[in-house]
Parts: C-alpha cells; sequence; structure tokens
C-alpha cells in the first residue's frame, strides 16, 4: 500500500513538474502573462485637502486635484498649493452634489470642470489654458443638464484617446431608476456621452457617434444603461475604457469596452443590477454584462473606479486595473485579457474612503480619500 501510494505520489509530482515546466515556458513566450509574483504597494500621504473628489494630470508633471466644495489646486513636488480655481460659490455640496469632475484637453489648452449649479443642474465649462495657467474671462459653458434629484449626478470626465471629451452622467437620481432613463435614449441621463467641445458651439457631435442617424436618441450618447459611472477611465496603454458604475442595493459593477468599440454599448441598467435581473426585469436583447461584479455581502457598498495601471515605479503591478469601495477601502485589481478576468487582486492597503483615483502624466496613481488624505501609491 505504502510503495503503490509512493508510485502513484511520484507519477503526479513527475506530472506537475511537466505541467509546470510546460506553463513557464509558455508564460515567458507570452508578454501578457501575468506577473508570477502579487505586486507589493504602500500608500504614501502626499498632501491634505478639504474633500478631495477628482484629479487630472496637468502640465509640467503637475498633477490638479478638485475639491468637492468648488476648488481646484495644483500638486507639485513641494506640495498642495493655494486654489487656482474658486467656483465655490456656484454650487453646493447638498446630497452628492458639488464639483465633481476634471479635465485638461491633450495638449493642455483648454482646461474643463464638472459641476452641479445652484439649482442642481449638471454644467460643463471650459476654460482657456496659457502657460499653465487658467485664464478666468474665457470661461465658458459647453453642455447643461438637468437633475430631477440630488444624487447619482456622475459628473466625471475624461479626454479619450481620440481626443473627443466623454461625461458620464447618473440615471438622475432617488432609487430604481422612476423615470427609466437608464434606457431611454432620449436622455442624456445614465448615460456615457462623446462630444467635440472645440468642434462647434457650443460643441459638435463626432460624426461616428453610434446614434447619429436615430431620430428617437440623442446624438451625443456613446453608450448607455447605466446607474452611476462615478468614476471611468481610459487604458493609457489600449485605449480601453472601464467604467465603475455603483450599484443599487446587490450588486457593484466594473464594464469594460475595447478601444476599437463603435459605442452603442447597452450596459442593462435599470432592467438589470449587473447580471442579475432588476425587480422583476428582463435582460435587454443586447445587453453587455459587466466584465466584473461583486456583492454587498461584505463591507463594500459603492464601487470606485479606478485606471490600469501603466506606470513604472511597480512593474508587477503594470497591466492591471486598480479600483476600490468607497465603504471598504481596499485597494483591488483585475487583470484583463480580451474583455475576460483572469486574474482578481487585493493590494493589501486601505485608502479610507476612497471617492476616486487620479493617474498622473507618468503613469503613477494616486487615491483620494473624501476625507482629506491624498495618497500616491508607491512601491512597498
Amino acid at each position: 500500500m505504502n510503495v503503490n501510494v509512493r508510485t502513484r505520489s511520484s507519477a503526479i509530482v513527475g506530472t506537475l513538474c511537466l505541467v509546470a515546466s510546460l506553463a513557464l515556458t509558455t508564460a515567458s513566450a507570452d508578454e501578457r502573462a501575468a506577473p508570477r509574483q502579487p505586486a507589493k504597494v504602500a500608500l504614501t500621504k502626499v498632501a491634505t485637502a478639504q474633500n478631495p473628489i477628482a484629479g487630472t494630470a496637468g502640465p509640467g508633471g503637475t498633477v490638479w486635484m478638485a475639491e468637492r466644495a468648488g476648488t481646484v489646486r495644483v500638486l507639485d513636488a513641494k506640495g498642495l498649493g493655494t486654489p487656482v480655481l474658486d467656483i465655490s460659490k456656484e454650487t453646493t455640496t447638498d446630497g452628492e452634489r458639488g464639483l465633481l469632475g476634471i479635465a485638461f484637453d491633450r495638449k493642455f489648452a483648454h482646461f474643463y470642470i464638472s459641476f452641479t449649479n445652484l439649482e442642481g443642474t449638471s454644467v460643463v465649462d471650459e476654460f482657456a489654458v496659457r502657460h499653465g495657467k487658467i485664464r478666468p474671462h474665457t470661461r465658458r459653458t459647453v453642455l447643461t443638464q438637468t437633475q430631477p434629484y440630488a444624487n447619482h449626478n456622475g459628473g466625471d470626465i475624461k479626454f479619450g484617446p481620440d481626443g473627443y471629451l466623454y461625461i458620464a452622467f447618473g440615471d438622475g437620481g432617488a432609487g430604481g431608476d422612476p423615470h427609466g432613463n437608464g434606457q431611454n435614449l432620449d436622455t442624456l441621463l445614465g448615460k456615457l456621452l462623446r462630444i467635440d467641445p472645440r468642434g462647434g458651439k457650443p460643441y459638435a457631435i463626432p460624426k461616428d457617434n453610434p446614434f447619429v442617424n436615430d431620430p428617437k436618441a440623442r446624438d451625443e450618447i456613446w453608450s448607455y444603461g447605466l446607474r452611476n459611472p462615478w468614476r471611468f477611465s481610459f487604458d493609457a496603454g489600449t485605449g480601453d475604457v472601464l467604467i465603475g458604475d455603483v450599484g443599487q442595493s446587490a450588486w457593484e459593477e466594473i464594464d469594460w469596452a475595447p478601444a476599437r468599440s463603435k459605442g452603442g454599448e447597452n450596459y442593462g441598467w435599470s432592467q438589470m443590477e449587473g447580471t442579475h435581473p432588476f425587480r422583476g426585469g428582463t435582460e435587454p436583447a443586447n445587453h453587455v454584462p459587466p466584465v466584473h461584479e461583486y456583492d454587498r455581502n461584505g463591507l463594500g457598498c459603492s464601487v470606485t473606479g479606478g485606471f490600469v495601471y501603466r506606470g513604472r515605479a511597480i512593474p508587477a503591478l503594470r497591466g492591471q486595473y486598480v479600483y476600490s469601495d468607497y465603504c471598504d477601502g481596499t485597494l483591488r485589481t483585475l487583470k484583463i485579457e480580451n474583455g475576460k478576468v483572469t486574474g482578481t487582486g487585493d493590494l493589501g492597503v486601505n485608502g479610507g474612503e476612497v471617492v476616486s483615483f487620479v493617474q498622473g502624466g507618468r503613469g503613477e496613481l494616486y487615491a483620494l480619500d473624501i476625507g482629506g488624505s491624498i495618497h500616491r501609491v508607491d512601491p512597498a
């Protein structure tokens, strides 16, 4: 009996060694293979702000940070400077309102802010920039959207690799999408928009937007079926888009679309919450399910979308999507290949009430705690 066990064990060990050898050979030949060792990171506190909520890479290697009450400050090697923009008299922090997003165009020639005004309307404004400084007298309003409630405003803004401005709006608020905005193509609510802010007055519609020739749909829409796409990003390496869409009561989701996408994705809300029918909903025939979802049985309650790490400081983290949850605060990772999650991870650090991530000009990441702390994600 013992001899048989040893013989069988030897055979198993030999087989495992062969399999491992083949796996290593394959991995060494495949540049996309996951790193053998998990990334080891630390959070370095680089500044304290007043409710930091969003940020963007700025000119000259700076990082511009937005504070929810309406101020924008510049983070450089000396720390966080005095406000370079203050719209605090034009916004309110009631509900989920405030200054919600900021972005530069690719040449740092124009700066954009996304906020809710005193009436609760979502506003995207533009400023010209010269020598790295905002020119206040050039301010103009690009786009507005009435918000029926004080929550689910979305408000994140990013320039895509195509040079167009993308704007994320939630479904308008309350709970359960009472107006059916997520699936309604005749409203900008519950959508990811794509516009050309410099191509017309106040903006132009890119000719290849997916609903340009649909008389029943708004031309600005790029994708739809979103509940509250609080934070989204583009992979600086591939151009893929990733959206952290906050769930209703049971499921948090991350949506993904490849850079080659022609738009028009329907992410399902409010017929679906993640991959699950919502309150008896019927899954749309064109539903694009999330690339990842997680339930609320743990500490999580509100996904905070992040970025695919493309920096150099943490080689083992490169190519992985880093995100968190507002209630949990743990930095988590996804390895995504060809639209499929091939690995999940936990970086073992907690950023507090993580409300946003910021990607610096060299690809390094910052995690913003709404309580005030701005952390840089560094190698441990």
